[in-house]
């Protein structure tokens, strides 16, 4: 409900208030690892293995003699709901960047442990085939996918569309997908090899990409004029919210092609800075250099309202990609991702404090415990 002219302010947002809680879905996330473990014995009548410490981690991976595998599956969210109501409001169709969004969130989460992308399937579910009569919407979404599979350096191998009635809503679309990658060579594999004095790099995101929408969209209800308020700059709130994510594997095979070894690699995706100690060994992760965040977080944060720690737990906040390596090759590594386009900087370093897990934004003053992040 919006919050009539003169009236007292709602409380501030959280993700918890607007719906998700991380307790549940980390609690099952963790029992799902457990329960999974019991079958990799499945992978020996294939002359393959699982590599130790694979389970929670972005990526699942297969060892073969020459090379690993990786498969990841991962689904976009509730931004589509977004585009939805975009295409209402203004006859407007957005899936195009829905498509990419739906690929990066997949491609993303594969590249943290070295593996390109090889081949990207999409699973686009409905509560009603109807759904694709929309011929404007489906062909942006079809493009759009198409688009961030070359993004990725992948073929669009297939797909699944079922009819889902009673189970998704008629006029909305569940889309996910997974891909297969490899590492080759083995040694390309990110391992999670982290050490004290490790230079953390930063890659800028483009704006909220696929994480956090559920508060976005709460949001949307306490605007007067909902998606279409004016952010700064100009643009219309749903407009920003569906600028498309970056896909970031050209920058970890560049790193691959220089030579570059990287310690450790993450996405970061829901639960925000709090993925920077993703890693079970326990480091505290300094961050330093905080960037300017993109005119949509400052319009988050001021509409409605967001606390400053609640945002830095929620959203990428400016920052899509983080990865970890020696300092020594910070400079170059930063460069690399500059020459293919990505905007990075140095913006931290690794410590060991005994058995201290935890995120320093330091110029901020927010510190994350980690216990705050539960995901193994």
């Amino acid at each position: 409900m919006k919050t009539p002219p003169g009236d007292s302010q709602p409380p501030g947002l959280s993700y918890e208030r607007s719906g998700v809680n991380y307790d549940f879905l980390d609690a099952f996330k963790r029992a799902c690892q457990r329960a999974a473990a019991s079958t990799a014995d499945a992978l020996k009548r294939h002359g393959l293995t699982e590599p130790p410490s694979v389970r929670g981690e972005s990526g699942y991976l297969i060892e073969s003699p020459a090379d690993y595998l990786a498969h990841v599956e991962e689904g976009l969210g509730t931004k589509n709901l977004v585009a939805d109501a975009m295409l209402r409001l203004t006859g407007k169709s957005f899936y195009r960047q829905i498509g990419i969004d739906t690929v990066a969130a997949i491609a993303n989460d594969l590249i943290t442990c070295g593996a390109l992308p090889i081949s990207v399937a999409m699973h686009a579910a409905v509560g009603d085939a109807k759904w694709f009569e929309n011929q404007e919407r489906a062909r942006d979404l079809a493009e759009g996918f198409a688009e961030g599979c070359r993004l990725a350096g992948a073929v669009w191998g297939g797909g699944e569309t079922p009819a889902l009635k009673g189970i998704v809503d008629p006029g909305a679309i569940v889309l996910a997908g997974s891909a297969l990658g490899r590492i080759f060579p083995k040694s390309n594999r990110i391992a999670g090899d982290i050490r004290a004095g490790d230079a953390i790099i930063l890659l800028a995101s483009s704006g909220v990409h696929a994480n956090g929408l559920t508060l976005c969209r709460a949001l949307a209800e306490r605007l007067p004029q909902g998606y279409l308020t004016p952010i700064p700059g100009g643009r219309a709130y749903g407009e920003a919210l569906l600028d498309a994510s970056v896909i970031y594997a050209r920058f970890i095979a560049a790193c691959q092609e220089a030579g570059l070894k990287l310690h450790y690699a993450v996405h970061i995706t829901g639960h925000g800075w709090r993925k920077l100690m993703r890693l079970e060994e326990p480091f505290v992760y300094r961050i330093e250099s905080v960037r300017e965040p993109p005119p949509i977080f400052k319009f988050l944060r001021e509409a409605g309202p967001i606390d400053p720690r609640e945002a830095y737990a929620t959203f990428n906040m400016g920052a899509g990609f983080a990865v970890y390596l020696d300092p020594a090759g910070a400079e170059r590594c930063v460069a690399i991702a500059r020459g293919q386009g990505y905007d990075a900087w140095r913006a931290g370093v690794v410590a060991k404090q005994g058995a201290r897990q935890a995120v320093e934004i330091v110029p901020l003053g927010i510190d994350f415990e980690g216990e705050t992040l539960q995901v193994r």
